[in-house]
């Protein structure tokens, strides 16, 4: 492990050996293993120790220059940078950056727009929407009634006439745009006229790919969108933590619902980190690391497709693949758990149409955000296509010890791509 690390952990070792033990243990784990997870990524050393420092210490509910607490005299040009940044970096007009994750942030727009009851339109679940959009399963399906729109059997992509179709004989008050799982361009354009056309405010949530938004690697949905809300960790690579971005219009509103309507007071070393990773996300570093995300998504495509994988949608144009397993005669569940012995951390999941139950779907969900970041290129994204083809085979006639010999060239490659903050 690196020197920082042991520094920023000696104390804890002493304190805690046993919490000491598994973060380690983890660390040794996202070193040696190729993490595919869409959702995850890996932070810089400076967004670890701004997410670790003493700004834990400071209770500071309100905003800055209105606080409810005294003493925060650093920690508002602390929140204040970050504001600015985000606005910088996004082109907004408003940025609020304290909701503790995605899914409050989504609450707020809720909460700022709506009334309990009122009717919200989103992508629905199994075709790559959010919990948080309009799900049956979500506060946001049990408190407003949601409609949902999906996607072409034949394409696996947004029909937006199907879209304002719907939105024509609902009358939302709501339109979510983005999700969870979806490979393709969102058009933010033709969302915001069907928004516009039946007189609903237009959310897109760009969760997932707000690091491709920031580097120009996707269409940004500033200016069509009259609410954005994204996680900061994912693409973007800050930390668990989340935005709302906005107009000025709309700033007051999407305040008050997040202060005091959901939440208390924010948690400052998020504040921090955040705003670091803004900064690193403004670089011409970040625009080419935005770009390798893409060429490294179509390049694993790219292998998967060759060694017989069906593609929702037939590939990718941003960070995110959804394989449908069936011609693979296995299930997602039994595929993933087979990959995570093999050295591979993707999940399972449901793709459009599933036949199979949302705990024991059809799907993978695989994203090349982490591996980018460790520096690895569309090469090594063909290396990985047939680890993943070996292993969904060996998953499929029970040969424990070919995932075994997997997982050690997965570790023998690893050891050329450190990662942030950890040095095996």
């Amino acid at each position: 492990m690196s020197d920082a690390y042991e520094a920023l952990t000696a104390k804890l070792a002493a304190a805690d050996p046993e919490i000491e033990r598994l973060i380690e243990a983890e660390g040794r784990r996202e070193s040696e293993k190729i993490r595919l997870i869409a959702s995850e990524n890996y932070v810089s050393q400076a967004v670890m120790e701004a997410t670790g420092s003493i700004l834990t210490n400071k209770y500071s509910e309100g905003y800055a220059g209105k606080r409810y607490y005294e003493g925060q005299q650093f920690i508002d040009p602390v929140e204040q940078l970050a504001i600015d940044r985000a606005k910088a970096l996004f082109g907004a007009e408003h940025a609020n950056v304290q909701p503790y994750s995605g899914s409050p942030a989504n609450l707020a727009v809720y909460m700022a727009f709506l009334n309990p009851g009122d009717k919200v339109l989103g992508m629905g679940l199994p075709a790559g929407g959010h919990l948080t959009h309009g799900s049956k399963v979500s506060a946001t399906g049990k408190w407003f009634d949601a409609v949902a729109y999906g996607v072409r059997r034949d394409t696996g992509r947004i029909d937006l006439d199907e879209v304002a179709e719907i939105a024509r004989r609902e009358r939302p008050k709501l339109i979510i745009c983005g999700g969870t799982a979806i490979p393709r361009t969102v058009d933010f354009a033709g969302f915001a006229a069907i928004a516009e056309e039946v007189g609903a405010v237009l959310m897109a949530d760009i969760a997932h790919i707000a690091g491709l938004v920031a580097g120009g690697a996707h269409p940004t949905p500033v200016g069509h969108a009259d609410v954005v809300t994204t996680t900061t960790h994912k693409t973007l690579r800050g930390p668990r933590g989340a935005m709302i971005l906005t107009t000025e219009e709309h700033a007051k509103a999407i305040d008050k619902a997040v202060f005091p309507g959901l939440q208390g007071g924010p948690h400052n070393h998020t504040t921090a980190a955040i705003a670091v990773a803004l900064r690193e996300a403004a670089t011409e570093a970040f625009k080419e690391y935005a770009a390798q995300i893409v060429k490294n998504a179509k390049a694993l495509a790219a292998g998967l497709t060759a060694r017989g994988f069906d593609l929702v949608s037939g590939g990718t144009d941003n960070h995110l693949i959804l394989a449908d397993l069936t011609s693979k005669d296995i299930g997602g569940k039994p595929a993933a758990k087979a990959l995570d012995a093999a050295g591979i951390e993707l999940n399972f999941n449901s793709v459009p149409f599933d036949t199979r139950k949302p705990f024991d779907p059809s799907g993978l969900r695989i994203g090349t955000s982490s591996v980018t970041t460790r520096g690895m290129t569309e090469g090594d994204m063909d290396l990985i296509a047939g680890w993943i083809d070996r292993a969904v085979a060996a998953a499929k006639d029970g040969k424990d010890a070919e995932l075994e010999s997997i997982a050690g060239e997965i570790r023998e490659h690893t050891k050329a791509f450190p990662i942030p903050g950890w040095q095996a």
